[in-house]
């Protein structure tokens, strides 16, 4: 076995190619299950970020359900999700590029079923008994007037007529309908909360003629988060609640509320995409759960008559979807060093099937550097939370004398959470040489209602301080070249890195991906879903508009002096260009060195392969010109001003 090449950090060759990144993975989401067949969406970089309803079926495996060029993407809350349901074989989806509704048999095209315009609808069921569907629909009214969000009924007999069942509230989730089809329940709440801050979980009697009788609030409330109500399938009503602090499974009986997970960990993720699932029913009395303790998520058995949670032992750490059925449970599921995949779960036996990969790479294990939780001081005499990835190569090693740069990474949201899964994008940074420190600052989801809350009134504060604070503690203990640290992020994390750049002086270079600059321009401009978001990451506006540009690194660009990297997609509603181009002017005005790629077609979060090379790329050929280090391979110049 030949010894490993002597190379600094940052100039090592890597098998873990862009290439590899943008054409070889795919993403896979939400999971439904009709009989024994199994459906799930890939997100596909190489078809343009196609999503492509799949089905697997044990006998022939798994093929694309919707043909070409239909996109199963819902635009409803921007984020979309719940883009489909399925029953006895027909899959009912929404199209993206008219967003209207289709129906599909696997045979012939897909028809329509509604044709509303300015109507984007999400997270369906089907009403078998009446022949309708029951969905969420969004309806943007023309003149710029806030989108108005309701539950409707949607008739399959041809004729496509809408209903609405529930308006009033400013949001609506999680239509779920009795075994009976006697009850309805779901959530709703109103401006300034976000689901995560506090719902209401409603049920209405349905009448014969399908209309909505009397309704009873079940839980929830300003500052209570109920989350994925289901029914069992002997008609008791089950929900996830925050209500002790951790987001934990309840069922409501006679009109009593019950706790049936009394645990310091979440059985639940904040919901920025509809439909998410975390639990389902194996039969009326066994439930399989997923929660998180730590940052490790783990599958368990929940027998509600005695309350026992007996956790089933897998390998995997990051699961991100669980539909059930008697005797299986299908998960999207990924460890740190196993890609994502949709995965089959025999309950009796354990005996696992994977059924999807989100990549076949055939990279050696070698080559991947696992996370090591950490938890380090921060501001006000706490703690927080990240993962640490050590530089990782087979084939290169440094001398003993250096030390390697480190990239913080700022997660996006800001209320959510990294991943414990195998992410590509660190493992392409850390096979270079580089270390990655991936933070979940307070504000981050997975350690309860507490550690969630602690960004309210102090987003762009508490974020950046426990990312300068953790890249400061490995700085200390040895681990990384305080000279070379470098902080990198997306959408909340571009903020957060914006923030880190201009307000502290920890790090010599940053890379923003359609990240905030302007808080006043983001919440004038921003969409419904979030239009009141800022309110308590914040302060009301513009009643506390001081407080937004205190905190908006756009007015205090004189106070920045590292090169930025900019990346933003020119259809982005949720931050618009602007932002990234206001940033850019200011820093090419200052003579800082500064770089913006700005991508035709890509909205918030970039879809495209040919868009996630040209990032990955980019962005370490920046890294090289401001590091001082050679690269391993010839990559394709970025214009870099002012340096």
């Amino acid at each position: 076995m030949a010894s490993p090449t002597l190379a600094p950090y940052g100039s090592w060759k890597s098998p873990i190619t862009p290439d590899l990144i943008a054409s070889g993975t795919i993403t896979l989401g939400q999971i439904a299950l009709d009989g024994d067949d199994v459906y799930w969406v890939e997100t596909r970089p190489a078809e343009g970020g196609r999503n492509v309803v799949v089905r697997w079926r044990a006998a022939s495996g798994a093929s694309d359900f919707i043909p070409p060029p239909f996109n199963a993407r819902t635009r409803a809350h921007e984020y979309g999700g719940g883009s489909f349901l399925v029953s006895d074989g027909t899959v009912y989806f929404v199209n993206f590029a008219d967003q209207q509704i289709y129906r599909h048999t696997g045979e012939g095209a897909p028809e329509p079923v509604t044709a509303g315009e300015k109507r984007r609808y999400a997270d369906g069921i089907l009403d078998p008994q009446r022949k309708r569907l029951i969905s969420v629909r969004e309806e943007h009214a023309a003149g710029g007037h806030e989108p108005v969000n309701s539950l409707v009924t949607i008739r399959l007999d041809g004729e496509g007529a809408e209903k609405v069942l529930v308006s009033g509230n400013d949001f609506y989730s999680s239509p779920r309908l009795s075994p009976d089809g006697c009850q309805l329940g779901w959530l709703a709440w109103n401006h300034p909360n976000m689901p995560w801050d506090g719902t209401e979980l409603w049920v209405g009697e349905l009448r014969a003629d399908g209309s909505l009788g009397n309704k009873d609030l079940v839980a929830g409330g300003m500052e209570e988060s109920v989350l994925q109500p289901e029914w069992s399938p002997d008609g008791l009503l089950h929900f996830i609640s925050d209500r002790s602090g951790w987001w934990n499974l309840y069922r409501w009986r006679e009109g009593e509320i019950e706790a049936l997970t009394p645990m310091a960990a979440e059985f639940g993720r904040p919901p920025w995409v509809f439909a998410t699932s975390t639990y389902g029913f194996e039969s009326s009395n066994r439930i399989v759960c997923t929660f998180v303790r730590e940052g490790r998520w783990r599958v368990a058995l929940l027998e509600t008559r005695t309350r026992r949670v007996e956790e089933i032992e897998t390998a995997y750490t990051d699961i991100r979807e669980v539909r059930v059925s008697a005797g299986h449970a299908v998960l999207c599921a990924g460890s740190p060093n196993t890609p994502s995949s949709i995965v089959r779960l025999e309950l009796r036996s354990g005996r696992l099937q994977v059924l999807r990969r989100s990549s076949d790479i055939p990279i050696d294990p070698a080559f991947f550097s696992l996370p090591e939780p950490i938890e380090f001081p921060t501001e006000g005499g706490k703690s927080a939370h990240a993962f640490f990835y050590a530089p990782r190569n087979p084939d290169y090693t440094a001398s003993a004398g250096e030390l390697p740069p480190l990239l913080v990474r700022s997660h996006g949201g800001p209320t959510s959470a990294t991943s414990t899964g195998l992410l590509w994008d660190i493992q392409y940074w850390t096979s270079r040489g580089f270390a990655v420190l991936d933070v979940n600052y307070g504000g981050s989801s997975d350690y309860g209602r507490e550690y969630r809350q602690r960004l309210n009134g102090a987003w762009g504060v508490v974020d950046v301080d426990d990312c300068v604070n953790g890249a400061h503690y490995l700085v200390e203990k040895g681990t990384v070249d305080g000279d070379r640290l470098a902080i990198r992020g997306g959408s909340a994390g571009g903020y957060t890195t914006l923030c880190a750049l201009t307000f502290r002086q920890a790090f010599r270079a940053g890379a923003s991906y359609y990240g905030i600059g302007d808080l006043e321009a983001l919440v004038r401009d921003t969409h419904k879903f979030e239009a009141r978001y800022l309110d308590r990451l914040v302060g009301p506006y513009p009643e506390r508009r001081d407080v937004y540009r205190e905190r908006s690194p756009i007015h205090f660009t004189e106070r920045l002096s590292c090169p930025v990297i900019f990346f933003q997609g020119l259809d982005d509603p949720v931050v618009p260009p602007n932002q990234a181009e206001m940033m850019v002017a200011a820093l090419r005005a200052k003579g800082l060195p500064v770089a913006y790629l700005a991508f035709a077609g890509e909205q918030h979060g970039f879809r495209r392969a040919e868009t996630i090379k040209r990032c990955l790329e980019a962005e370490l050929y920046f890294y090289s010109r401001v590091f001082g280090f050679e690269l391993a391979d010839p990559l394709e110049p970025v214009g870099i001003e002012n340096l």
